[in-house]
């Protein structure tokens, strides 16, 4: 199972900077056909966390990826899950 971090602490305050990594990331994931990307927008207020989760929603972002959640346990964490074999077959 090959797998991608990205820690979104160093650039909380960002904006295009973030836009920028999490493109990166999931761009990175579909090349590399990555399995899952674990996002680390922290805990914080929880405003990067939805913006992070905005982002995933986006129709040209959520069709290269199969499902997002939220860590229960770890609530700074959101896991991105990529089925490579199902995405190609809905292209």
């Amino acid at each position: 199972m090959s797998y991608l971090k990205l820690d979104l602490h160093d650039i909380f305050n960002k904006g295009k900077e973030i836009d920028k990594a999490l493109n990166d990331i999931i761009q990175q994931a579909v090349t590399k056909k990555t399995d899952i990307v674990e996002i680390i927008p922290g805990k914080g207020s929880g405003q990067l966390k939805k913006k992070v989760i905005r982002f995933l929603n986006e129709p040209n972002i959520k069709k290269c990826y199969s499902r997002y959640k939220t860590d229960n346990i770890n609530f700074g964490k959101i896991y991105v899950y990529f089925n490579h074999k199902k995405l190609e077959k809905n292209k």
